[in-house]
């Protein structure tokens, strides 16, 4: 079997794009709707997050694409990790743990002190994931997301 690895989005692949947008849009619209949010991030992730000084990860088994995940800078040395999904094909692989530990270690490379992100108290696997990363739950936030009822923090 080959080897899982974690790389950075190349904005001229646009394999690597088209995974992106296909593994989110895949689970949002298995569980929720597709909101404008979604739109302005997944059909443009390299103006929504690697313009703003933000990156897009994917999880990758030789040509496979296999999960995803993005961080968002939101200030005072904060990203928003965000769009972490994995393939309906791969889950069980331990992708997500995979791409949340490259996410927390690329957000420590890029200089943040904490990531935040927000979930949906229906998705029990990710919030497992999440806390098992060391992720805690915060109370009183808002989001432009209806679906976004939890949301959780990491200080680095």
């Amino acid at each position: 079997m080959q080897k899982i690895e974690i790389i950075e989005l190349d904005p001229q692949n646009e394999a690597q794009k088209l995974a992106f947008k296909q593994i989110n849009y895949d689970w949002i619209e298995k569980y929720f709707k597709v909101e404008k949010g979604d739109l302005a991030s997944l059909e443009d992730p390299e103006k929504y997050f690697l313009a703003t000084g933000g990156a897009v990860l994917l999880a990758r088994r030789g040509e496979e694409y296999l999960g995803t995940s993005a961080l968002k800078p939101i200030g005072n040395d904060a990203y928003e990790l965000c769009k972490m999904g994995v393939s309906e094909a791969a889950r069980g692989l331990g992708i997500g743990g995979l791409i949340g530990e490259a996410a927390i270690k690329k957000a420590k490379e890029m200089g943040a002190k904490r990531v935040y992100l927000e979930t949906n108290s229906s998705l029990t696997p990710a919030l497992t994931l999440y806390a098992k990363l060391g992720f805690v739950r915060i109370e009183n936030f808002t989001s432009p997301y209806e679906r976004a009822d939890v949301a959780m923090e990491i200080w680095l």
